[in-house]
């Protein structure tokens, strides 16, 4: 979609789940003492580096594990609220800031710590051909469940067949599956 679109669309989508990320606010610092938002740095277009934003799920200090380390539901480092956050993936609201910013999109590849970057082989490194997204083709493949290099060639299948067609479809999957909540959390 065009850059315009993706930010009107994320300052729409802001102004009408302010509500949300205030409740959400609350929940998370009546739970837990810490930030709000979780800060870290992930690789998107072109290889830059940006600082993602998302709402805060786990206990401070959690972070970082290391590569590749799972979360799975029964997690003692996911707060309570984490827990629904997770679960219908409204931590990523604050993803639509970084939208604003110019350094995502509302629809491709979800953008990846520099760690797991640095092995990535140059065709897996097309998927920063473009803008990371909130959503993206793997999320609504199965998200959780598929194994990490069949998510990057989704990716990669993505950038090649990108349209506004697909990007509205990816649109509608992704509503779709965060009404239902299937396939939105790891088991």
């Amino acid at each position: 979609m065009p850059p315009v679109f993706d930010r009107a669309l994320a300052a729409l989508a802001l102004i009408l789940l302010s509500p949300v990320l205030l409740a959400a606010a609350i929940w998370i610092r009546l739970g837990s003492r810490g930030p709000v938002l979780y800060r870290q740095r992930r690789v998107g277009l072109d290889g830059a580096e940006f600082e993602l934003l998302k709402l805060r799920t786990m206990v401070p200090g959690s972070d970082p594990v290391g590569v590749g380390t799972v979360v799975t539901r029964d997690d003692p480092r996911v707060t309570s609220a984490g827990r629904f956050l997770r679960r219908t993936s409204l931590d990523e609201i604050p993803n639509l800031v970084n939208v604003l910013r110019g350094e995502m999109a509302i629809v491709g590849p979800r953008p990846t710590i520099p760690a797991q970057v640095v092995a990535y082989t140059p065709h897996q490194n097309r998927r920063h051909e473009v803008l990371p997204g909130i959503t993206g083709w793997a999320q609504v493949q199965g998200r959780a469940g598929i194994p990490w290099e069949d998510r990057i060639e989704l990716d990669v299948w993505y950038v090649d067949h990108r349209s506004v067609a697909l990007d509205a479809r990816i649109l509608a999957r992704t509503v779709h599956l965060v009404l239902t909540g299937h396939g939105l959390a790891p088991d």
